[in-house]
């Protein structure tokens, strides 16, 4: 493995990994506070980006990304306070069953609204060029700021990979939003309402504070950070109505590897299955290669040669869910989970 190989691997893993991340957060924080298992939680996210992608039609793509979560997150509040609120005394199976119709709702007017084919949305113009360029050399390894420099293109065998620079700002952008989370439920007011209304509501209650308005404030903001991912991955990807089915299953996957309602095992595993999923993706080795590095030797007699035969990179996309069985057959609660649903 090339160490150029082994660096944009590793950076493209993470950027997908806090992407990943920047969408279970929001999931996690509403099934932590409320236990509710937002099943629309991915539709929230592609509403975000076509609602960026409408406001960056008019006034740009900065306004987008400002103005879409809190817009988006409004509308999860009134979906919590004039739907979900009703049928949160019947139990989880009723909540699971309208935020699954919900996911169906938002898809048809997504499609009515916008249309069943992919639309153009960009970055900004300042943020779709390379950040930096690797520049791999027979003898060397050299960063380049910027575009790829002279020697890419006049010495023979280098080989020059770019690493974009909207990339590197959605990595940023979930890394604030962490520490912004963080602060916010561990240092503030606010925070400290939030938390001790999902153990003590009465005693909240008690003190002056609505609860259900602490509720209704966490659901919305679940959603706006569904929104932020949103905006951040339409523009990293494609903005199209199949959108939310491509990771809506994946962020599920995340939560419950790193532990029902575990903002810490949110993060651990969405960076986690983000580098494995991009060193498989680029891998040729195949499982054989693994045994054989342990010493085994396969042959076209052994037992399941084809199975063993297939390559890391054909079988990437099932790695989220094959570690998810093992999570729940070993670890039910997950990485750092302390309830198991």
């Amino acid at each position: 493995m090339d160490a150029s190989y082994f660096l944009i691997s590793l950076l493209n893993g993470l950027s997908v990994g806090l992407l990943l991340f920047m969408l279970a957060s929001g999931l996690t924080l509403i099934f932590s506070m409320m236990g509710v298992l937002n099943f629309a939680h991915a539709s929230f996210y592609m509403v975000g980006a076509y609602v960026a992608y409408s406001i960056t039609q008019v006034v740009g793509f900065w306004w987008g990304l400002l103005l879409a979560p809190p817009l988006v997150g409004l509308m999860g509040a009134l979906f919590e306070r004039f739907a979900l609120r009703r049928v949160h005394k019947f139990g989880h199976v009723p909540e699971l069953l309208i935020t699954f119709g919900l996911s169906y709702i938002i898809l048809e007017l997504v499609q009515l609204i916008w249309g069943r084919s992919a639309v153009d949305f960009r970055p900004p113009p300042s943020l779709q060029g390379p950040l930096f360029t690797i520049v791999d050399l027979p003898d060397s390894l050299s960063f380049a700021w910027g575009a790829p420099p002279e020697i890419c293109r006049t010495t023979a065998g280098a080989v020059c990979t770019q690493f974009p620079e909207f990339r590197a700002f959605g990595m940023a952008i979930a890394i604030l939003m962490l520490v912004a989370v963080w602060l916010l439920l561990t240092r503030t007011r606010i925070g400290l309402v939030i938390q001790a209304a999902l153990t003590h509501p009465e005693t909240v209650e008690s003190l002056g504070h609505n609860v259900p308005r602490v509720f209704m404030l966490v659901f919305g903001g679940g959603t706006a950070l569904a929104a932020l991912a949103g905006v951040i991955g339409g523009a990293l990807r494609v903005t199209e109505p199949s959108m939310a089915l491509a990771v809506g299953a994946v962020v599920f996957a995340v939560i419950v590897i790193g532990g029902m309602g575990s903002l810490a095992g949110a993060f651990v595993a969405s960076v986690g299955l983000g580098v494995i999923e991009s060193f498989a993706v680029g891998s040729d080795r195949s499982l054989s290669d693994l045994l054989t590095w342990l010493g085994m030797t396969v042959t076209p007699q052994t037992f399941g040669y084809a199975v063993w035969s297939v390559k890391m990179s054909q079988v990437a996309a099932i790695l989220p869910y094959l570690l998810l069985v093992l999570i729940l057959v070993f670890r039910p609660k997950g990485l750092f989970g302390t309830r198991e649903g």
